[in-house]
This record gives C-alpha cells, structure tokens and sequence, in this order.
C-alpha cells in the first residue's frame, strides 16, 4: 500500500484535473500517516470551497463548516478536547475574506490548532472571482478592469498576529509540503501552513510553472526561522517566492493557560455534582 493511502475514504475527490488541491491532499495524508495519528483522534474541520471538496475523502472526523467559520468550529473542538489533533482545511478566500477576523483572533489566543490554506489567488469553486490575495490589477469576472486593492500578504499578518508556527508550501513540492504539515502538527500552538495551489481552471497567471520559476525552498539557503524581522523581510519579497518555515515562536497555548483544564480534557470530566444555576444568574 501506498503510503497515505489507508486515510482513503470510498470517496474520490471531484477537483478539475490537474488541479493544485491533489498535492494539499496527498500531502495531508502522508504527513497524518508518518506521524503516526489515529483516526479517532484526529479531527479535521473543513471551510467552504474547492478545498472543502476534501471533507469526505479523508479517513478521520471531520466537520464540514460555514464559509469563513471553520476557525472557530476547530477552536470549539479543541477546548472540548484537547488531546485530539485538530487541522483545518479551508481556501484563501474561506481565511483571508470572510473569516479574517477569526484567523487573526485564533492567532492571538495560540489555540494549538494546524491551518492549511488552499491559496490559489482566486475564488475557484464560484468560477474564478478575484480573492483577497489576487494581485493588484488582476483582472477577473469581478473585476474586469484589475484588482484595485493590494493583496493580502498572510505570512506578514501571521507574523502581526502572534502566530507561533509561520509557513509556506507549494503543492508542487508534496515532499516539502508533507514535512510543513508534519511539523506544524507537532508545534504546540497556532500553525500556519499557507499554500500557493494553483487552480488551473480560472486562474491563468498564476499557474504551476508561473509558480516553479520563481518559488525557493529556505532550508536549502541557510535560512535559521527564529527571527521576526527576518522572517517579515523574506514574506515581502515578491520576484523569488519563498517556502518553508518562516517563524517558529513557543508561548503558552489557549486550552493550556485554562485552569479548566488542567485536569484533563472536558469530555472525560465527570458531570456529577457540576452546578450551573450560579452562571445562569450571573448571565442570564
């Protein structure tokens, strides 16, 4: 058997051939499979769009959310239980559009959650509209006379934020993006796993061989991710594309500053002498 391949559901995936969400996929798989994760204990929350097409054809549970909430769906899991690994899987639209707010709030708190962003510069799944991180004077159904406003750059709004685990894949480079995955599982605290994945069907300029001649790997440049201004300078670069780990920073995570949860994880908590009426006064 293949490696990944027993995180293989009945399910195949309806993705346009070719397109860049394959790569996120194998590279999900393979990165659950060499760390060894069981599927009754991992969870992966998915948003909406081209990159919640995967919610069923990967072998472990899931929730498929609202359109720019699977950030605090996976929060909201966590808490719950925080010995399960919870990634998510959402679009750059689902992230850095409609659920801005909630990524930047996750960051903040260090919810120990893994976010891999589809970033293909366009809103795919409705048929190629311009997203937040299109380039400026791109030119699309939606805007036909070029994007006015500057993109979104998500690696410097990681860095803004407070994110602990600050990355860059491409799904080109599955080897690349299976170890990017792997490692920001393992962090303990917020990952970001952002990924340029080309969509072949509507965006025409930024396609896999746009993205191949201008996308480096910092490992192979000495590159040491411990440094926040180093780590802003290399996201702003734009005539060479870097990937790899830009920041890696420890601080206490969200569910491990709770004194609530010090005793372990609230669904294996007894409910037997718990009384609410206090926080119904209180609240209510």
């Amino acid at each position: 058997m293949l490696k990944g391949q027993q995180f293989n559901t009945t399910h195949s995936p309806t993705w346009c051939p070719g397109c860049g969400d394959f790569g996120i996929w194998t590279s999900l798989k393979n990165a659950i499979d060499e760390l060894g994760l069981e599927y009754h204990n991992t969870v992966v929350v998915y948003g909406i769009g081209c990159s919640g097409n995967m919610a069923n054809t990967v072998k472990t549970y899931a929730f498929h959310g609202l359109h720019g909430r699977p950030l605090p769906v996976a929060e909201a899991v966590k808490l719950a239980n925080h010995g399960l690994h919870v990634i998510i899987i959402a679009g750059d639209g689902d992230t850095y559009g409609e659920g801005m707010n909630h990524f930047l709030t996750s960051m903040r708190g260090n919810h120990d959650i893994t976010l891999i962003v589809h970033d293909n510069q366009v809103y795919g799944l409705t048929t190629g509209q311009t997203a937040p991180t299109s380039e400026k004077g791109y030119e699309s159904k939606s805007t036909p006379q070029g994007v006015i406003e500057e993109p979104v750059n998500p690696v410097l709004l990681a860095l803004s934020a407070g994110a602990g685990f600050i990355s860059r894949g491409f799904s080109g480079n599955t080897v690349q993006l299976t170890e990017l995955i792997k490692k920001g599982i393992q962090h303990k605290g917020f990952s970001l796993v952002d990924v340029f994945q080309p969509c072949v069907t509507f965006n025409k300029h930024n396609t896999f061989q746009w993205f191949f001649r201008r996308v480096y790997d910092l490992d192979k440049e000495g590159y040491v991710p411990n440094s926040w201004e180093k780590a802003a300078e290399k996201a702003r670069e734009t005539e060479r594309l870097a990937t790899g780990i830009f920041y890696i920073h420890e601080r206490p995570t969200y569910h491990g500053s709770l004194p609530q949860l010090a005793k372990g994880p609230l669904v294996v908590r007894p409910l037997a002498g718990i009384d609410v009426r206090k926080v119904f006064k209180d609240f209510i």
